[in-house]
């Protein structure tokens, strides 16, 4: 530790933070259960709940970047309860909502901006307080521990309070958490800024943000029009653009996002050139084994993501089980990721953090394979375990190791930058695996087990390039 007394100062940064990771997760994953309760409740279809679920983690990814640098103008503590602040304000509003719109300002708008805040300067303050390597890697694992368990933990908890309090009071828990972190949050000390910014590139927030929006939005869409051709007229202010059998549409969002990206970058390196200070320094893609790490942060987290969306819409609209018997059902999953992130520490201390993410994804995409191979429309629920649990352990192993191989490439200085890159990417994955998930699952013409075999096929494949990535990593990234 950097500062005061270990014992007592370790408990009170780390316990807000690993909090505040829980309740972010837990909103990603809570509402999977309650998809057709909550439909069915507001007037609305699955498919727009689905919309709200990715809009939500689209946000965070959006904005995820410019939140980060938030932190060396307001500093670290600040931005936390910021974030904390707004994102109750939103969980409270989604409570009272009686359609699709206020649920998306709440939910997916507010909640997405309070969370963009907080968890950049979680993953900050672990890197700057604790100096020592082998503690900063035991509370990266809490903390991601903590991330892993409120995604796994969402479906059982939200089935629970959904079936028994209803979904609102699902929100309502989530304000009175964020309460007792704000409470705890004042404990921290926050290490003094080493130098303020002179300025906040709003261009490169402008960019960053327009550009992830445009290219997750128009994978979302794909559920409406297809991938290839469009399934129905595509129109702008009642004039149709695109008549159906036509192009899809889904292309040309994600064209207008990689254009505003390279836009991005050029805009960062001109920055940068010139002196000033950009939304984040290039320097931080300098490192191979960090670039990689990062792309196994996306696949991690939209496997998962996937992974969790495909079951719970499969239990609720094909075997028509409750909120409850939905979460029931996930337990193993949870059971999986509670062991292995409690093992995350020890396991780090004896192997390297590139044997550990490529042991994650083997397992992860093994127990996918078994959900594939077992399952049916008339299984029993026990068929489901096995995979879940292999599954459960595998993310549980990889994403501490993935984000300690990201967040310790990079000097305390650019610990902003990698910090709001790495929960960017990681937002994105998730973004992406319901995205692109329900993509498949919406445009199926007859429902049963042939379109979420697709799916599941799908995030297989993705665990598989997931296991080559790791490989990749440099064998002198061990720690």
């Amino acid at each position: 530790m950097a500062t005061g007394s270990k014992s007592v100062s370790a408990s009170a940064v780390v316990l807000p933070l690993a909090l505040g990771q829980f309740i972010a997760s837990y909103a990603a994953t809570n509402m999977n259960v309650a998809i057709s309760t909550i439909a069915d409740d507001i007037g609305t279809s699955v498919i727009s709940i689905q919309t709200a679920i990715t809009l939500f983690t689209l946000t965070m990814a959006a904005l995820m970047i410019p939140g980060s640098k938030l932190t060396d103008f307001l500093g670290r503590k600040v931005c936390f309860i910021a974030g904390l602040v707004i994102y109750g304000s939103g969980a409270l509003l989604a409570s009272f909502a009686q359609g699709i719109g206020l649920l998306i300002v709440g939910y997916s708008l507010l909640e997405g901006i309070g969370s963009a805040l907080l968890i950049p300067p979680i993953y900050i303050l672990i890197t700057v307080v604790f100096e020592d390597v082998s503690a900063r890697a035991r509370n990266f694992g809490i903390v991601s521990g903590a991330a892993g368990l409120g995604a796994a933990a969402g479906p059982l908890l939200g089935g629970l309070i959904t079936s028994y309090l209803g979904w609102r009071t699902s929100f309502l828990f989530q304000v009175a958490v964020i309460v007792l972190i704000i409470v705890l949050a004042l404990r921290i000390v926050d290490p003094p800024l080493a130098e303020r910014p002179p300025h906040f590139d709003v261009w490169g927030a402008v960019l960053s943000a327009a550009g992830l929006f445009f290219v997750v939005f128009g994978v979302l869409q794909s559920s409406t029009y297809g991938w290839l051709k469009s399934r129905e007229d595509f129109t702008i202010g009642g004039t149709v653009v695109i008549p159906t059998g036509g192009m899809s549409p889904v292309w040309i969002y994600v064209a207008i996002g990689a254009v505003l990206l390279a836009i991005f970058f050029l805009h960062l390196r001109r920055v940068e050139h010139a002196g000033r200070a950009p939304l984040f320094s290039l320097k931080i893609f300098r490192s191979k084994a960090s670039n990689l790490g990062l792309v196994t942060q996306v696949l991690q987290w939209l496997v998962m993501q996937g992974s969790f969306f495909v079951t719970s819409v499969f239990l609720q609209q094909i075997r028509g089980f409750s909120a409850i018997e939905t979460g029931l059902v996930l337990v193993p999953a949870t059971i999986g990721i509670l062991a292995a992130s409690a093992l995350a520490g020890r396991m780090s201390r004896r192997h390297s953090l590139r044997r550990l993410i490529r042991a994650g994804f083997t397992a992860t995409t093994l127990g996918l394979v078994l959900m594939l191979l077992l399952v049916r429309e008339d299984s029993s629920v026990w068929t489901f375990t096995p995979g879940l649990l292999l599954m459960g352990i595998g993310v549980g192993v990889m994403l501490t190791a993935s984000v300690n191989l990201v967040q310790s490439s990079s000097p305390e200085e650019l610990q902003g930058d990698i910090s709001g890159v790495s929960r960017s990417v990681s937002n994105l994955g998730s973004s992406l695996g319901t995205a692109l998930v329900g993509s498949v699952l919406a445009g199926a013409a007859v429902p049963g087990n042939g379109p979420f075999g697709i799916a599941l096929i799908m995030l297989v494949c993705l665990g598989l390039v997931g296991v080559v990535t790791a490989l990749l990593i440099p064998r002198r990234a061990q720690r």
